[in-house]
């Protein structure tokens, strides 16, 4: 067997490695640890991965990462053995009997999005500006597919350790897409958790492999002057620190280096000279109180010249996202610019651990808010406050309540990520591709087995819609108890679907309808666009539509199709479209001209006894009003010759007889108040075929339309209601 301290000599220490690997855990962890590097080192022995790098050099390299975090012993084991799925067949089981339950979990989500390798590659190296969006996209479900955080944190030490192998054994094509991977995916996603060591490594080694002669240039400008740097800042804060004591100010003072993809970040986006990067000799300092950062700032200006229109206070006037600090610029004696950052402890916890991290600004994502960056600083305060847990079942209580639940994410065949709500099925899935596919859906698979099309989707999955080349929704998917859809806008296109599917059989049915009307009166060479018009319709869809639904009978064709010009002005009428309750002959007589077609009108809604007359309409025969009726008196005005006297029949009290009218309640608003006018309906017998309430300042207003024989039943009714406690009155429009 390969002894574990030659299996890891690359590493420069002469400290054997369970020694390393256990720093800073307790003793109990450390038989755990070298049962898994004994296993490890046998089993993996000297395989590659598909980087070229040797699986146990990659392990090592992972767990001493860990070790760096002071993350805890499982996910340590974790680290070591994160290869295990593919050397053995029942890892899973193996796993939980040697290593315990949260090994296991940690490992087969490390496995699990190990999986998604051949998507992050595609989106990260196919540079078209849609795909922006996709990273962002592929960020969210690598945390959300996650059930414990420490995996998205060792998938982050992996691709780190993969780095740094490719900067010891170049291999230009791999670690080019291997970079641009990291620096789109990886890096933000170490950003968003406050990792930076690893989010500085990551976007370090991506930039030197994507530009290497730039890279270079830096890192030689930098080197050149590194002793010199390093001086200063040492002598710098010895400096500080010494003034701050002598006016009794307690703080830390310590060197903020500047990484090399950082100061180029800056040159890019402020269009700066290397010289002109204030910040590559910087200092933080972290004291107690708000004064005491304006305190430091006067000792930092006495000590050192301000630069000019370089100082900002972030304490008095925070960032957007509640970043607060004091930056300021100063000439030191050599004539070279210094940075200093001056903030309380609270101010820096909130900066590098709270929901104002950098990484919003930086990384100019404007996409998700509310839940999701909440849950983003829970996840970075677990992170911060994982060093003071040793109960394991206590982290995992409080990283469900941080996990990323409230979104899933699933992929098309073809590698594209696609985030829905919690609960989403394969139909909701269908419909967020296009709704094309949505009304053509028939089946899905996932991973290549059919699934029913209401079962809920989740994280990670690949799922194949089948789709017939035509046909539509079924309408059992807006059934809620089904559970085929979740979303609105599936739920959405759906009824769209369905009110076109209606809207073309009235359409069909109409056109019918009109068409055999016009047969029979001999006109079937009459215009549709001129019927339409003179039956009062903007177009002949309209009026085909209107016949579809009833609403344009025989009699209305055969007046239109023979009425003349001259004899029917056109005018605007309020009678549009059919009354609740058609009237018959026998209801209302037109004095002098026989039997017509005649309809109540709408607007003022006559019942017997009213004193009533006719107005000739285009096209729909007698519009019957109220006398009083301030619309029936304003048509007056303008078509006088169209008037016609008008009398109730002798059909008017038949049994049945019903007359729609409207009634008006004015009252004080009062729970129950709908209620007990209801009651009083009931109780009268009266069919309400509509209300409709408004409620302002504590009055109320309430309409009414209710089916009464004749006005006897309309004044009890009033009077009824008038008695309601809180009613100021009951009347009739």
């Amino acid at each position: 067997m390969v002894s574990v301290t030659h299996a890891i000599s690359y590493a420069d220490s002469e400290t054997p490695p369970i020694d390393r690997i256990c720093e800073g855990l307790p003793e109990a962890d450390r038989p755990r640890i070298e049962a898994a590097l004994s296993l490890i080192t046998e089993l993996y022995s000297q395989q590659p991965l598909g980087t070229g790098e040797p699986t146990l050099r990659h392990a090592l390299g992972m767990a001493l990462i860990c070790v760096s975090l002071k993350m805890d012993g499982d996910a340590r084991l974790a680290a070591l053995l994160f290869a295990l799925h593919s050397h053995m067949d029942n890892a899973t089981e193996y796993l939980e009997k040697h290593f315990g339950a949260r090994v296991a979990k940690l490992v087969g989500g490390l496995y699990r999005l190990n999986g998604l390798r051949v998507i992050t590659r595609k989106t990260a190296t196919n540079r078209a500006p849609e795909m922006r969006q996709q990273s962002e996209t592929l960020r969210k479900m690598l945390l959300a597919m996650v059930e414990d955080i420490r995996v998205v944190l060792l998938r982050l030490a992996s691709r780190t350790q993969t780095l740094r192998y490719y900067a010891e054994h170049p291999d230009e094509d791999e670690q080019q897409d291997a970079a641009r991977e990291s620096l789109d995916i990886y890096a933000p996603l170490a950003n968003r958790l406050g990792v930076w060591q690893l989010k500085w490594e990551l976007e370090d080694l991506s930039f030197r492999f994507l530009e290497p002669a730039t890279y270079k240039r830096i890192a030689k400008m930098l080197d050149e002057r590194r002793v010199e740097r390093e001086q200063f800042i040492t002598d710098a804060v010895t400096r500080l620190r010494e003034e701050m004591a002598g006016a009794g100010i307690k703080g830390e003072v310590y060197g903020r280096p500047k990484h090399i993809y950082s100061i180029y970040n800056k040159m890019q986006s402020k269009d700066l000279d290397f010289e002109q990067v204030y910040d590559v000799r910087a200092l933080r300092v972290l004291v107690k109180q708000v004064r005491d950062c304006y305190a430091v700032l006067g000792i930092v200006h006495q000590l050192w010249t301000p630069i000019p229109r370089e100082y900002d206070d972030y304490i008095l006037k925070p960032k957007g996202n509640n970043y607060q600090s004091l930056h300021t610029a100063v000439r030191a004696a050599d004539g070279r610019a210094l940075e200093v950052q001056i903030r309380t402890e609270d101010m820096h916890q909130h900066a590098e651990f709270g929901v104002a991290a950098h990484w919003r600004y930086k990384e100019g994502s404007g996409a998700s808010g509310g839940t999701y960056d909440e849950k983003i600083a829970l996840l970075r305060d677990l992170l911060s406050w994982r060093d003071e847990v040793t109960d394991a079942d206590h982290w995992e209580e409080k990283y469900r309540d941080a996990s990323l639940d409230d979104t899933l994410y699933v992929m098309t065949p073809q590698g594209r990520v696609v985030d829905l709500p919690r609960g989403a099925t394969a139909v909701d899935f269908a419909y967020a591709l296009h709704s094309d596919l949505g009304h053509r859906c028939r089946g899905a698979k996932i991973d290549g087995h059919l699934i029913p099309l209401n079962k809920p989707l989740e994280s990670g999955q690949t799922v194949e819609i089948t789709a017939a080349k035509e046909g539509g929704p079924s309408r059992d998917w807006l059934n809620p108890q089904q559970n085929y859809v979740t979303t609105g806008k599936a739920r959405r296109k759906i009824k769209q679907y369905f009110a076109q599917q209606e809207q073309g059989e009235l359409l069909d049915r109409g056109r019918a309808v009109i068409h055999r009307e016009l047969q029979r009166e001999g006109q079937t060479q009459f215009n549709n666009d001129t019927l339409a018009q003179r039956l009062g319709f903007k177009n002949a869809e309209a009026m085909f539509v209107a016949a579809g639904r009833g609403e344009v009978g025989p009699r209305a064709v055969q007046l239109a199709t023979h009425a003349q010009e001259a004899a029917t002005p056109v005018a605007d009428d309020v009678v549009i479209g059919r009354s609740h309750q058609r009237s018959t002959d026998d209801d209302i007589l037109v004095v002098g001209v026989g039997k017509l077609m005649t309809s109540l009108a709408r607007c003022c809604k006559p019942a017997p006894p009213d004193a009533v007359e006719g107005f000739v309409t285009r096209g729909r025969g007698v519009s019957v009003h109220r006398v009083d009726c301030p619309d029936f008196q304003a048509l007056l005005k303008r078509h006088p010759e169209r008037a016609i006297p008008a009398t109730w029949g002798d059909g008017v009290d038949a049994p049945g007889s019903r007359y729609p009218v409207d009634v008006i309640v004015d009252a004080s608003d009062r729970q129950g108040l709908l209620r007990d006018l209801s009651d009083v309906l009931s109780r009268e017998k009266l069919n309400v075929i509509a209300v409709n309430t408004l409620t302002r300042k504590g009055k109320a207003r309430m309409r009414f339309t209710i089916e009464v024989n004749g006005s006897q039943q309309i004044q009890r009714a009033l009077l009824l209601m008038g008695e309601v406690v809180g009613v100021d009155q009951a009347r009739r429009t």
